[in-house]
This record gives C-alpha cells, sequence and structure tokens, in this order.
C-alpha cells in the first residue's frame, strides 16, 4: 500500500501513520523535566471535515476561527490540514521509504518536504540544492561537548564540499548537505548526544540564548546554562518535540540576559529576560517583548512593565506561549510575531491575559537599577580570567561561523585537552573555551587551530557576522559568508582602528545576519555596475548592542558587491565615520 506521506501534490496532504512504532527518547544528558503550573485544558473535538491530525488540535474555538478565515496565510492552512508536529514521525517513515528504495523523491508530498518538516529541523533548499537539507539544532545557551562536536563531525563528513556547518546568530548550529535517506540516522544520532533538531524550525520557538560565558563570568547575577536547559526541556518535552507548541501563529526568540553586556540581545528579541538585582539582593527578571526583524518591519523590544522570580521564569514562559498560541494574528504573515499581539492588546491587557494563565499569579515591579559608570560591552575574543582563580576562558574567532568535520573534531580535542570538554558558541558566530588553566595558555595558544580561528584576530573579523547568504539560502539576494571574509580582510590590511567596529553581512531584509545590529550593516539588494545588474547591498550605520542599543539607519543603496568597489567604499566609511587611518606601507629596501 503507498504511504499516505506520498503525494506530490502541494496543499493536499493527508494524515500519515505513525511511524511503525518508533519513539523518540529523553536527552542523554539531561534530566526530564515535567510541563509546570498550568497544566494544558483537554483538546477540544475537531469541527466536522477536519482529519485527526489537523493542528487545530490545541487550538481554542476563537483561535480555531482565525486558522480556518479565508485570510488566513497559507501556512496556517498547511497546519490545519495536518499539523507540523506529525514531521515527527514523518521524517522516519519517509527516510526508510527512500532508503529501501520503496518510494521516489519525486512523489513526495511538497507541502511535507518544503513545510511540515521543518518541524522537525529539516529545511529543504530546492533552489540551491535540490534533495539536500538543512537541518538546524538545539543548542541551548550555545553549549557543546566534545562527544556532541564528535558526533556533528560523522553527521556531515560523508558529503564533502555540500557537508559543512554554520554557526549561527543565535548560537545554534546548522548542518548543511543532509538527505531524506540519511536523516533518522542523524535525528537518533543527535538524541545519543543530548541534542536534538524538533521544534528548531517553522512556528516554534527557536535555540534558547543566554551568557556565552555563564558559570565562569566575573559580573554575572545568574548562571543562565541550567535556567535555560529547564527551559529547553519544559518548552520541547525533553527533546521529544512538544505537540500543544507545535502551532503558534509565528516563531519565538528567547534570551536570559545575566549581564549589562547583554550577550544575547534582548533588545532584538521576542521575550528578553534581564537579569536585575533588586535593593534587598535578589536577583529577578524584567521583562521585555517584542523585538525582531523582517522583511517589512524591524522594531526593539519594550518593556512589559514588570519583574518575574526565578520561580516564575518557566511557568511564565510557558503561559506567554499558550497567550500568543490562543490569541495571536493568522492572518498576514508579515503581520503575525508577538509585537503585533502586544499592541492589539495593550501591554495592561497582555499582562494580565499572562497572569491570568498562570492562575492569578502576581508580578513584581520592574526594577530600575542605577548605574554611576556607563558599561561598555565586552570582547568576548582573546584570554581572559575567570572569576575562578587560576582558570581563564579562550574566544577563538571562527571567519563568518563556517565550520566543516575536520574542525568538530579538533575543537573537540582542544577542549579535552586545554579546558573542561566544551565549547561555547557564541551569537557573533565565534566559539569560547573555559576552564583553562594558567599553565596550559601558551602551549594552548600554539595549536594549529588558532591558525584557522585566530584568538586574536583582526580588529574588523573579530567582529565580523554573515549569515549563510545566496550560495545555500534561496532568499539570499547577495554572497555573503566568503565575500564578508575576504573584504574584511582587505580592510584589516590597509587600516588601522583605534576601536572595534561591528560588520554584519546579510543576504536579504529578513536578516538573519542581523545588519540593523552592526556599527555597519550591509543587506542583500539590486545594484548596477557599469549599466549591468550585479549582485549588491544596502548599507547601514549606527547600530549598537549592550547597554542603550540602538537599531542602524541606512546610509546608502546599491552598492556593488564586487570587492573593488565594495572596499574601497567601506574603507571611505570607517575612515569618515570611525576614526580609521591608512596604514603606513613600509619604505621599499
Amino acid at each position: 500500500m503507498q504511504s499516505q506521506c506520498l503525494n506530490r501534490k502541494a496543499s493536499s496532504a493527508r494524515p500519515c501513520a505513525a511511524s511503525r512504532g518508533l519513539t523518540t527518547r529523553v536527552f542523554a544528558t539531561a534530566a526530564p523535566v515535567a510541563p509546570s503550573a498550568t497544566p494544558a485544558s483537554a483538546p477540544l473535538p475537531l469541527p466536522d471535515g477536519v482529519g485527526e491530525h489537523s493542528g487545530l488540535k490545541h487550538l481554542p474555538e476563537a483561535a480555531r476561527t482565525r486558522a480556518l478565515d479565508k485570510k488566513a496565510n497559507k501556512f496556517e492552512k498547511v497546519k490545519v490540514e495536518k499539523c507540523g508536529s506529525r514531521a515527527w514521525n514523518d521524517v522516519f517513515e519517509l527516510s526508510s521509504l527512500l532508503k529501501e528504495g520503496k518510494t521516489k523523491w519525486e512523489d513526495l508530498n511538497l507541502d511535507d518536504v518544503d513545510i511540515r518538516l521543518k518541524w522537525a529541523g529539516l529545511f529543504h533548499r530546492g533552489k540551491r540544492t535540490p534533495g539536500k537539507f538543512m537541518m538546524r539544532l538545539k543548542v541551548p545557551n550555545g553549549e557543546l561537548n566534545a562527544a556532541q562536536l564528535r558526533f556533528l563531525a560523522t553527521a556531515i563528513a560523508p558529503y564533502g564540499a555540500e557537508g559543512c556547518a554554520d554557526i549561527t546568530t543565535r548560537a545554534n548550529i546548522q548542518l548543511r548537505g543532509i538527505t531524506m535517506e540519511d536523516s533518522e540516522a542523524v535525528i537518533r544520532g543527535l538524541w545519543d548526544v543530548g541534542l536534538t533538531s524538533f521544534q528548531s524550525g517553522m512556528d516554534s520557538v527557536r535555540n534558547l540564548t543566554g551568557n556565552p560565558i555563564a558559570g565562569v563570568d566575573p559580573h554575572e547575577l545568574v548562571d543562565t546554562r541550567p535556567l535555560l536547559r529547564d527551559m529547553e526541556a519544559m518548552l520541547f518535552n525533553n527533546g521529544k518535540g512538544r505537540e500543544e507548541f507545535a502551532n503558534l501563529p509565528r516563531k519565538l526568540n528567547i534570551c536570559i540576559s545575566s549581564t549589562r553586556d547583554d550577550f544575547p540581545h534582548t533588545h532584538i528579541n521576542d521575550v528578553g529576560f534581564e537579569a536585575v538585582q533588586r535593593p534587598d539582593g535578589q536577583v529577578v527578571y524584567n521583562v521585555v517583548v517584542g523585538g525582531y526583524f523582517s522583511i517589512k518591519r524591524n522594531i526593539m523590544s519594550i518593556p512589559l512593565g514588570c519583574s518575574i522570580t526565578q520561580d516564575q521564569l518557566l511557568p511564565f514562559t510557558e503561559a506567554l506561549l499558550r497567550v500568543f498560541r490562543d490569541h495571536g494574528p493568522r492572518g498576514d504573515r508579515q503581520q503575525t510575531r508577538l509585537m503585533w499581539l502586544v499592541e492589539a492588546v495593550g501591554v495592561d491587557k497582555f499582562r494580565q491575559l499572562l497572569s491570568e494563565y498562570m492562575g492569578g499569579a502576581t508580578f513584581g515591579e520592574p526594577v530600575h537599577e542605577h548605574h554611576d559608570q556607563p558599561w561598555e560591552r565586552r570582547n568576548l575574543l582573546g584570554v581572559h580570567p575567570q572569576k575562578q582563580p587560576g582558570l581563564n576562558w579562550v574566544g577563538a574567532c571562527v571567519p563568518a561561523g563556517r565550520l566543516h568535520a575536520a574542525d568538530f573534531n579538533e575543537l573537540a580535542a582542544v577542549a579535552e585537552k586545554y579546558g573542561d570538554g566544551s565549547v561555547r558558541i557564541t551569537c557573533e558566530e565565534n566559539v569560547i573555551f573555559t576552564n583553562v588553566p594558567d599553565a596550559k595558555l601558551e602551549a594552548m595558544k600554539a595549536e594549529p587551530l588558532f591558525q584557522r580561528f585566530p584568538i586574536f584576530p583582526g580588529v574588523l573579523l573579530s567582529g565580523m557576522v554573515s549569515c549563510t547568504g545566496n550560495q545555500f539560502c534561496g532568499f539570499g539576494l547577495a554572497e555573503t559568508k566568503a565575500k564578508a571574509v575576504k573584504v574584511v580582510e582587505a580592510l584589516d590590511e590597509q587600516l588601522e582602528l583605534s576601536r572595534p567596529v561591528r560588520i554584519h553581512f546579510t543576504g536579504c531584509p529578513n536578516s538573519c545576519g542581523q545588519a540593523q545590529v552592526g556599527d555597519i550593516g550591509l543587506m542583500g539588494a539590486p545594484a548596477k555596475h557599469e549599466g549591468k545588474a550585479v549582485e549588491g547591498y544596502k548599507i547601514f550605520l549606527g547600530g549598537k548592542i549592550g547597554e542603550n542599543p540602538a537599531l542602524a539607519t541606512e546610509f546608502a543603496q546599491g552598492v556593488p558587491a564586487i570587492e573593488s568597489v565594495l572596499v574601497p567604499r567601506l574603507k571611505e566609511i570607517l575612515i569618515s565615520e570611525f576614526g580609521a587611518k591608512e596604514r603606513v606601507k613600509p619604505a621599499a629596501a
């Protein structure tokens, strides 16, 4: 009998049978965390004519009405037909069918391949690499141990040049080149080492970010790692996927910031928890909401007007997801992020809904901290003393965040030889080794790895961030990673700067490279050179991060992405706006 997952026509998917009894497992490295205080209400009966696997299952009546409205966006229709959570079974069935030769790629349902599999973390890049997937993981707080690093190496090694990985601006890992046939083995291998890809895409919560030097930071108010591990386990059912949260109106970015540096950028997250200290010494969390970037709108988060205790973190987050799921808009896809709901009901009403969903919980007043001196956001690269005497963290620059199988293996080996056997990945797409003894520093700095990933990079290379660009992403209007490295290295060779300047490259207005937070941001856009259409960039200036953040504003349009044009233009900007000076060339002998 032909599998019900097979139907090439898009938007006509029928529910798949369960995947021959295959089940997921609890993370090998995380203790189970039960969903917190406010249990979900029982799902309502499904409307007539709606299949048993519809994404309407956990929606209340009003949300169902919005999802079924004729003005609902395409993705709502796909979810009504079959919930994205079905991908957690379908992915194994499809992998086996292809591997066993029982079906062909051409027979697969397009909505499953191009949309629903994203709930399992598989993103088909049909425009750039047809038949191959990007697999996005979940790496809470960006922490990876040696066993995990080595598994990631084995996952991409078989694919040669197409098998690579990227560190993302959410301190996450994306694997490239994965085939449908291999997906089951990769997913099960991830579970075995305590990772997952489930619910890393589509309308769910993205990777949870925090302080990349948590636990060793002399200035942290709280260690964000256990908080984010518990939040991850609660929201995603210990990596098995949580169906109740598989049908949000849109994605959510959530972070916890524990220092004045604001390493995870609360100002551009949908939900940010900012650790602050009350006058009595208790650490609580001011809540900000609504920050995001999109093609049509870029906005910073706003205060929710309350603080919560550490005990409230998980139930508050769980309640917020339920409020968003039940009350959020489901029409125009460009108007469905959390901020649109907050603006529609107002901050006070939104806060009241959260309290109601938490059984009438009360929240504290926001804590207003006063500091006598401004705080300059710290550069995490280089060698820095930890709060533990005699130990250091060592930050290394991964140019454009690109990694290959050999890099993962070498990162693991260096982490075990000199540190605690783990690495931290950052929102700036770099890596950090922790707990390195003073006595091992000189030998560590001499490791060949740091020829590729310098501990003391050039001033501009140290602050460079890049999205994937059009090498793999169909949305990309310009190539970014390789070009970004070449351009920035050329500028570092030609200029002297007295302070770091962060340059962010992003291939399109979705801004995965976060052009709006860079001192200089480049965004893929059309351009002309010598009368011909070429890849190009818009240039933005003035983004600020840390205390008193600000978004960059547009400075120039249509700048050709040709190095002979782009390098001089950026050089001019660095000299006029950032005080750069030409390097003095040594006199000829």
